[in-house]
């Protein structure tokens, strides 16, 4: 990672070692903790998550710098039915590309998500959701995006057991519009996932966010370790998550050994 990535990673994690634990009732600590460990929990929340990758083949020393906003909603739409919506909106820095024009900064493509999800669990005690994906051609420069509209399924289960939570989330989406110069979109996402709260609020996790491209019939998979931890400044909760990423599977001339991810979550609580 270069210098300026690991500034921010050290001054973050600065952060989290000073910063006063949650104060707050115990039982509504544990209940957020265990609300922000599944993507469908009825919590207004907005993460700001910091990606940093290296690259590898033709691209070697090129790294990507990716700050995702991903404010997450929920709306009850009756006394038995959620829907939970997922935005992810990147802004991208590219740098150090041999092809000079792949050396850009600006806003990446938006993917929307709506979850439509029981308020009770299922038998079982499984949580799930279900409902469309959407990719939004919002791309402030053609080497940001595909320059493609595109739209799929998406879904996600899981169960949590005391401490625990395991489960996975899932997507595929296809291009159904856009710039005909542009390559098809056929991709499908997995991402299964478990983990722990501690007493202290403390989530350790595992996860990867695999992507499937069907139409160059090419695996990316990183592997997520991550450890977050709640808090508050003032009236505002947060939690910081520090994640050290590992691909282990990536295109030729993709991201490839280590990588970092920082996450500052904002909570609001009803």
């Amino acid at each position: 990672m270069k210098t300026s990535g690991w500034m921010i990673v050290w001054i973050l994690i600065a952060a989290t070692l000073t910063t006063p634990a949650v104060a707050q009732d115990d039982d509504q600590a544990a209940e957020l903790a265990k609300k922000l460990a599944n993507p469908i929990a009825s919590l207004i929340s907005v993460p700001l998550q910091y990606n940093y990758d290296e690259y590898g083949g033709v691209n070697e020393d090129a790294s990507v710098s990716r700050l995702n906003i991903q404010p997450v909603i929920p709306f009850s739409m009756n006394e038995d039915w959620n829907m939970i919506t997922r935005t992810i909106m990147p802004l991208v820095d590219q740098n150090d590309f041999p092809a000079g024009a792949m050396n850009e900064s600006g806003l990446g493509d938006i993917t929307a998500s709506q979850f439509f999800s029981p308020k009770t669990p299922a038998a079982g005690g499984w949580i799930w959701g279900a409902g469309p994906v959407e990719l939004l051609p919002t791309a402030s420069d053609e080497m940001l995006g595909g320059r493609k509209w595109g739209l799929g399924p998406t879904a996600v289960a899981l169960k949590q057991v005391g401490p625990w939570t395991i489960g996975g989330l899932a997507n595929h989406i296809w291009s159904v519009d856009g710039d005909d110069d542009r390559a098809d979109i056929n991709a499908t996402f997995l991402q299964p996932f478990v983990s722990y709260i501690t007493k202290t609020k403390t989530t350790i996790g595992l996860n990867t966010e695999s992507t499937y491209d069907w139409e160059n019939d090419q695996w990316s998979v990183p592997v997520n370790a991550t450890v977050a931890q709640l808090f508050k400044i003032g009236p505002q909760i947060m939690q910081l998550a520090l994640t050290a990423r590992y691909w282990a599977e990536s295109p030729d001339d993709g991201p490839e050994g280590w990588g970092g991810r920082v996450q500052l979550t904002f909570l609001f609580p009803k």
